[in-house]
């Protein structure tokens, strides 16, 4: 069971402990002819380790979490079961960091699963997806033994790329065993911006500028809805004396720490009502006067499209960047599913008013059905703009949430009945709207089973990818079905 929904059942579930355990699975599995599947922290939505026709082995991941760092080559190497938090706090300790740090479910995302999967969230304004910080991994093939995807420990450019090949690739091409990212120092200047806009023109055309900048360390945006709803819901916590102790932990000191806590208290809720398209940053600098000089920056470009509003949602996230997984669920306890798509940015702002008329025609039944949507948006590098669309719907919960989400938080929550035409009806609007995504060209991160990979390949593209496949896993069973193999 994921996030969205249930899969086959496994006929078992190995959990290995070592990689030499992995491998061990791996050839009985091979020796038996069973499919094999993997799964990591388990936050997928895409079916990427739900396996429709059952009968498979599960391979969780999650016990293969060590952690090497290596200060003097600046290369921390990890278990695919690693968390991003884990991480984190790691190399906390010696005062580093990867480019790459984590997505903002990085309290149970793994390193594993982000790598297969692909993701963006904290550190991708500056360093992209969690693709570039890879330098290299060890990877289990489906014949149980191990390919190590770079010939040298300091660089993964050493001659064609074959780290790249196994980002991404939602392990239909083999199970990660280990992973090495470079380290960076962590920096001691930090400042939150946030700017509302009234019109969606305005927020693409200043998202894209501020891409082109390429000066912030994470940036995200919201429409009204989805500030209102899911944000909100987040901002309540910051009352609570958990968070400001954190934030005060956090700062670069006590009196930072009090101002920005203070300006979070005037500021309440009403910075998630200051616009329809609010955008936020987080910008980093190796001390005041770099953030200093980056923001005054950014004020400058971003004055030309909106205006300045309280930055409380930023300075929440950087207090709090892997918060719990509440947000599973809607601001009312409904059920939740996110779908997306990397346009290019003159295709931006015609998917944005093709996805109106879409809601249009259909305002009717999803009025009726208690279905509603919201927006969340950044920068995908300088050429990409990351269009999140999050759909809501009155349902009962399922296992994932009674295993994933507290019982203190679940019972305070609404509980609905089955509701089995809304969830069809749901399910419908996800593959329409993968389409209408399609229609305008996008592309997608965490594809699993959802979105269209290999018949939007390239001829000579799509035959060389599946003679990969071929090559490493003859028979088909490493996660059959992912990315269209």
């Amino acid at each position: 069971t994921d996030v969205y929904h249930a899969g086959g059942r496994p006929a078992l579930v190995v959990r290995p402990k070592s990689v030499e355990g992995l491998q061990a699975a791996v050839r009985a599995c091979a020796a038996a002819g069973v499919a094999m599947v993997p799964r990591s922290g388990g936050a997928s939505y895409t079916d990427g380790y739900l396996y429709a026709p059952g009968g498979h082995v599960l391979f969780d991941c999650g016990a293969l979490d060590q952690i090497e760092v290596d200060v003097a080559n600046a290369v921390v190497t990890v278990g695919p079961g690693v968390s991003w938090a884990a991480l984190r706090t790691k190399l906390m300790e010696v005062g580093l960091r990867t480019p790459f740090w984590g997505p903002f479910s990085g309290l149970v995302a793994t390193v594993g699963g982000s790598v297969s999967q692909n993701a963006i969230s904290h550190g991708s304004g500056a360093y992209g997806s969690s693709a570039p910080s890879v330098l290299g991994m060890d990877v289990v093939l489906a014949s149980g033994e191990i390919l190590s995807t770079a010939a040298s420990a300091a660089t993964r450019n050493y001659g064609p790329d074959l780290t790249g090949l196994f980002t991404g690739d939602c392990g239909v091409l083999g199970i990660k065993a280990r992973i090495r990212l470079p380290l960076i120092a962590r920096r001691g200047g930090f400042e939150p911006l946030s700017f509302a806009f009234d019109t969606f023109e305005d927020y693409h055309a200043a998202v894209r500028a501020i891409a082109m900048e390429a000066i912030d360390e994470e940036n995200f945006g919201l429409d009204l809805a989805l500030s209102q709803g899911q944000i909100a819901k987040q901002e309540g916590v910051a009352a609570k004396a958990k968070v400001a102790k954190e934030l005060l932990r956090a700062s670069s000191s006590k009196l930072a720490g009090l101002k920005q806590l203070a300006s979070m208290a005037v500021a309440g809720e009403s910075a998630m009502r200051s616009g329809e398209w609010m955008h936020h940053f987080l910008v980093e600098g190796v001390d005041a006067t770099d953030c200093a000089a980056r923001v005054k920056r950014l004020r400058e470009i971003l004055g030309k499209h909106g205006r300045e509003i309280p930055n409380s949602v930023p300075g929440f996230v950087h207090t709090l960047p892997f918060a719990p997984l509440t947000n599973v669920l809607g601001p009312k306890g409904e059920r939740w599913v996110p779908l997306h798509g990397v346009l290019r940015h003159e295709d931006v702002v015609p998917f944005h008013y093709a996805l109106q008329e879409f809601y249009a025609e259909r305002a009717d039944d999803m009025e009726r059905l208690g279905v509603w949507t919201g927006g969340m948006f950044t920068a995908v590098g300088q050429a990409g703009f990351l269009y999140e669309i999050a759909m809501y719907w009155p349902d009962e919960r399922h296992a994932f949430h009674a295993n994933m989400l507290e019982q203190d938080f679940l019972a305070k929550q609404p509980a609905y009945p089955a509701n089995p035409e809304a969830r069809a009806y749901v399910a419908k609007l996800k593959t329409d709207l993968v389409e209408l995504y399609q229609k305008h060209g996008a592309a997608h991160f965490q594809l699993g089973r959802n979105y269209p990979y290999r018949n939007r390949l390239e001829k000579n593209a799509g035959a060389l990818v599946a003679a990969i496949k071929q090559q490493l896993d003859p028979r088909g069973l490493m996660n059959p079905g992912a990315l269209g193999f």
